[in-house]
């Protein structure tokens, strides 16, 4: 068996007899620990710069890196490859450094840790603290529009509350009494704090999320195994407290924390604040959407929204597109104002307010930059790479931080302060944010500009209620599915990386799967190869197989429709359980699957293991780093607990062979043909 062999079968087969005994006693999937020449295997397999210029799905990208590559400007393609070669103890997950004794790796030579921690212990502990990264990540994604629809119901923020309708629903669901007599404002601040209790008790009591939106199968099976979680403040201060020195020496103890992490990230870091987003600014409406570099527009006061939260940037928005500013804006010699959207606050910017266009995901928000086009980027939490401020510099850009978790060294700083207490002063920090980026513009008319002229149109803001009022209900896509004509759903979503070819494993895998009749939802930086790349858009039917463009044509529908920002993975569960709810079959039973191919943050961690707590496979072509442990790595690529599986492949195409063929496993369990029955 070759070394790519070795590292496919420890990850994509786990149940496979690999064990042998090393040297030292133990017990693990390669002898003498080759797994590390594995895991060196993989490694060459990385992508590099001129793999992304040869194979980018997107030219926009190509021409922006060549240009920007003639200019002698860095970008996270060339930092990527100056790290390499990559630490393999790393890859694999056998380094510790959780205290000053170490760091220690695991070797033939040392087995254990200074502390005595073992393989299993000491990539228990990492992945562990990784799902706690991610779920604090998300939680203060959540505590924030938490907090701003519990200060706009009591009058410290002036913003209206627009969605009732999500309220009024809710409410009863989280158990609040005569929720029906209730005032708006009353309502909402009594579903606030049941949010922010959730979030961030201290004492073991009933977690209503969970309690309320929990399918009854899976509290059951979540129950049996002892991982019911108190809170997610709770459970990420515990995962700390037991991953440090000399705590938790049972890596299968870690690895429960390590469900109960991932509980809270579910309910408290991802559907919590979908619901408080969708409860203060309503639900989104279905538009049409420019996206791509060439929507850029010279003349204008440009100004970029950057990151996850809405509420600032809603009223960035609001006074960008009032006539003192836009009058402002041409008193310097502008045509207007222009916003645009990078990563997640772009895409909630976009189907909430429309006309915000979308250009980028995070990883290629320095490319966007030296367009030398935007006049202003604004940035709040996560995902806003230091990187930015070179390249901003170069152009005269002028960045502005907006929250007191996340600065940039040389950006300029107008937020909300550590306590909220200037909450009250929205409108004149968006007010200095909407002055500086006029001023800014003012002084950038020297500035060379390079647009390229790559631009579609996208179809977004999909949800379950817009979705089933196209299709009067969920039945029709329920019977479409058991007929064959779609295959199953996809749920395709996450980060890109450049380990893998910059955004063309989302891309090719995306055009294999509606080829084969299968639906795709997407939603966060994962989404922007399929808006770019015009799969959001219905002319996008033609890709698809005979079933699905029968069925999405009909509708005037896209093949990929676009459910919103990386918290709105909600939308996509409503979309499962709703078609799911026709059959009156459990989640994980139907032809469902979830795949990030090109996962690469914290919250990624999070985010896939959501869907396998509620039984989905997931699917990536990108590797967790657990090699070092293949009795750990066996239990997170297949939990017999959950009765799901994770699944890696670097080759995207082989990737999308294991979704499809999932898929008709689900089908055939069910008792449904395999093959697409054609229209």
């Amino acid at each position: 068996m070759d070394t790519r062999e070795q590292i496919s079968g420890l990850h994509t087969e786990p149940d496979r007899d690999l064990k042998t005994t090393t040297s030292h006693g133990h017990e693990h999937g390669v002898d003498d620990y080759d797994y590390m020449k594995a895991v060196n295997a993989y490694r060459k397999t990385f992508a590099s710069k001129q793999d992304v210029l040869d194979f980018t799905p997107d030219p926009a990208v190509k021409e922006m890196l060549l240009y920007m590559t003639e200019k002698g400007i860095s970008t996270p393609f060339d930092r990527f490859d100056s790290q390499k070669p990559q630490c393999g103890y790393g890859l694999s997950g056998i380094c510790c450094k959780n205290c000053n004794m170490g760091p220690c790796k695991i070797t033939k030579k040392s087995p254990k840790g200074v502390c005595g921690a073992d393989e299993n212990i000491i990539v228990s502990r990492n992945v562990l603290r990784a799902i706690a990264g991610g779920t604090a990540a998300h939680g203060i994604h959540a505590r924030e529009v938490i907090l701003a629809l519990k200060f706009a119901a009591q009058g410290k923020l002036d913003l209206p509350i627009l969605g009732e309708n999500v309220l009024r629903e809710v409410a009863p669901k989280l158990g609040v009494e005569d929720s029906e007599k209730k005032g708006l404002k009353e309502l909402a601040i009594e579903v606030a704090d049941i949010l922010l209790d959730d979030l961030s008790r201290t004492s073991p009591d009933e977690y209503r999320l969970l309690n309320g939106f929990a399918p009854e199968e899976r509290k059951k099976v979540w129950k049996e195994m002892d991982v019911l979680p108190i809170s997610a403040y709770h459970e990420v201060f515990e995962a700390l407290h037991r991953s440090n020195e000399a705590t938790d020496g049972d890596w299968k103890n870690i690895m429960k924390q390590f469900t109960r992490c991932g509980l809270t990230f579910f309910f408290s870091t991802v559907l919590a604040p979908a619901l408080a987003t969708d409860i203060l600014f309503g639900l989104p409406q279905r538009k049409m959407s420019r996206v791509n570099v060439g929507a850029l527009e010279k003349g204008y006061v440009n100004i970029a929204v950057h990151g996850h939260l809405p509420v600032l940037v809603s009223k960035i928005i609001e006074l960008g597109r009032t006539d003192e500013f836009i009058q402002l804006a041409q008193s310097k010699g502008a045509k207007g104002i222009k916003f645009y959207g990078i990563c997640c606050t772009g895409l909630s910017s976009m189907y909430r307010y429309g006309d915000v266009v979308p250009l980028s995901n995070s990883v290629g928000a320095e490319l966007v930059l030296g367009t030398g086009a935007l006049d202003c980027w604004v940035a709040d939490i996560q995902d806003v790479f230091p990187g930015i401020m070179e390249v901003a510099k170069c152009f005269k850009t002028t960045v502005i931080t907006t929250s007191d978790s996340a600065r940039l060294i040389g950006a300029e700083h107008y937020a909300y302060d550590h306590h909220h207490s200037n909450v009250a002063d929205t409108d004149k920090i968006a007010r200095k944010i909407m002055n500086r980026a006029i001023e800014s513009y003012a002084d950038r008319r020297d500035i060379e500009v390079h647009i390229p002229k790559y631009e579609v149109n996208a179809q977004v803001g999909f949800t379950s209620q817009n979705i089933s009022a196209t299709f009067g209900g969920f039945a029709p896509i329920a019977k479409a599915i058991k007929e064959g004509k779609i295959l199953g759903i996809v749920n395709l979503v996450g980060c890109t990386n450049p380990r893998v070819i910059y955004e063309r494993a989302v891309y090719d895998i995306t055009k294999k799967l509606i080829a084969n009749n299968i639906l795709i939802l997407t939603n966060g930086c994962a989404s922007f190869p399929m808006l770019k790349m015009g799969l959001c858009d219905a002319s996008a039917s033609k890709l698809a197989g005979e079933g699905l463009r029968e069925f999405i044509e009909a509708k005037g529908l896209p093949p990929v429709w676009h459910v919103g920002e990386c918290v709105d993975n909600t939308r996509s569960v409503e979309v499962f359980g709703g078609v799911a709810g026709i059959f009156n079959q459990e989640m994980k039973d139907m032809p469902f699957a979830m795949s990030s191919p090109e996962w690469a943050n914290e919250k990624g961690v999070g985010a896939s293991y959501c869907f396998r707590l509620i039984g989905i496979n997931t699917f990536h072509c990108v590797y967790p780093p657990v090699a070092g442990a293949p009795t750990v790595a066996a239990a997170i690529y297949n939990s017999k607990e959950l009765g799901a599986t994770m699944n890696v492949d670097p080759d995207p195409m082989a990737l999308a062979d294991k979704i499809i063929a999932d898929l008709k496993a689900k089908r055939a369990k069910l008792g449904w043909s395999v093959e697409a029955v054609e229209a």
